[in-house]
């Protein structure tokens, strides 16, 4: 617990080397899925509901997973747990030979990212000095995206230069899996006694500030479907100039770009909420994001897609490590695994709805998909703004 690494735990470096080989195995498969999925038949409601459905089960389990490693007073179960249920039914899903049983399989396999998430994160901010969580979850994130990185690069080499079919490389993405189980033979976690309060009273005891911030982050979950539309959008448009093995390799190119400057800018954007405050990153994110979406229905242009993936990995360096510094420093740390599990919980129900409507709106056309997530957005950064000025000043700023 007390050995430093980078300036920060040592159990916040080896979790951030298991979130890089989990990712490099995910990232793998994420470019590849949308597009696996339309092969096998699935349209924009099939991607819609994969992309929705399965991240928002997931989120419901963490709410649980998060009680649970307070009540027990265990984390590191929890974590390894879901780190091999993921790792099982990736291999599932890259035998699946219909849109359902994907979404079947996705489910499962994103059910045990909501067993690992919050007691994961939990650990790190047990591990960690309030004044540097935003350096130590921009760490982690920036480990497990340069994950992304690496694992979107390898899909593209091996479908691009190496010539390997799409379910090759889910196969290839699957066994890579199993290897993250490994580093968490050195994973130590704080020792606390076991908690009796209820589920019901631990969440009702969470600070009127969480709740603001709550609130805030679960509007813009609304905006913020899969990235699946990114990616097919960009394939979509390819294909108009080329042919489908170029616009898929394109697409996944573009995709690469967006993990980098994702991965590349995920620490020092927790450093920046460090010293000028998580709230103001937070606008400044969620703004960014409005923008950007709002770029995405209007793009005809290949110099534009660059610019626009590349906002797009700006975006997600900022409010993803952000938020979740946010959360833990807002939620006692007594109840820590609780609260973070909620806010995983609300944001990722929200995600479902954005899925489900961008997957609706896609049959009118790519446009309304993407208008329909900049507004949104809009809207979520308006209200954080009105949080922060109005309330909790000290915290939200």
């Amino acid at each position: 617990m007390r050995a430093k690494i980078l300036g920060v735990s040592a159990n916040v470096v080896i979790l951030g080397i298991v979130s890089f080989i989990a990712d490099l195995s995910s990232e793998m498969m994420m470019p590849l899925l949308p597009l696996f999925i339309t092969a096998i038949g699935g349209g924009g409601l099939a991607i819609g509901l994969i992309g929705g459905v399965g991240d928002g089960f997931s989120s419901l389990l963490q709410v649980l997973s998060g009680y649970w490693s307070d009540r027990f007073s265990r984390r590191k179960p929890f974590v390894f747990a879901g780190y091999a249920i993921s790792s099982v039914f990736k291999v599932v899903l890259a035998l699946s030979n219909v849109w359902q049983q994907v979404l079947a399989a996705r489910v499962f396999e994103r059910m045990g990212k909501g067993l690992r998430s919050a007691p994961r994160d939990a650990i790190i901010a047990d591990s960690t000095d309030q004044g540097m969580r935003g350096r130590a979850f921009g760490l982690h994130r920036a480990l497990d995206t340069g994950g992304a990185v690496m694992g979107s690069l390898a899909a593209l080499i091996l479908f691009w230069f190496l010539g390997l079919d799409i379910r090759a490389i889910l196969v290839v993405a699957a066994v890579v899996a199993f290897a993250a189980l490994l580093p968490f033979l050195w994973v130590r976690e704080k020792q606390r006694e076991p908690r009796k309060a209820s589920l019901t009273i631990a969440v009702r005891g969470l600070p009127s500030r969480f709740r603001l911030f709550l609130l805030a982050s679960t509007v813009f979950g609304l905006s913020n479907f899969t990235y699946m539309f990114f990616i097919l959008r960009a394939r979509d448009f390819f294909l108009k100039e080329t042919g489908e093995r170029e616009a898929m390799a394109a697409a996944i190119g573009l995709y690469v770009l967006y993990n980098v400057l994702y991965a590349l800018l995920a620490m020092p954007m927790g450093s920046l909420s460090d010293r000028f405050g998580r709230g103001k990153v937070l606008v400044a994110g969620y703004f960014l994001f409005a923008v950007t979406t709002f770029g995405f229905a209007l793009v005809n242009s290949l110099a534009w897609f660059f610019i626009l993936f590349g906002l797009y990995g700006l975006v997600q360096a900022m409010v993803d490590a952000t938020q979740r510094a946010f959360a833990s420093d807002l939620a006692p740390g007594e109840s820590r695994g609780t609260a973070l599990g909620t806010f995983y919980t609300c944001t990722g129900v929200a995600a479902i709805v954005a899925s489900l409507v961008a997957g609706q709106l896609w049959g009118m056309g790519p446009a309304a998909t993407f208008a329909y997530g900049s507004a949104v957005a809009l809207v979520a950064s308006a209200l954080l703004l009105v949080i922060v000025r109005s309330g909790g000043q000290s915290v939200l700023v």
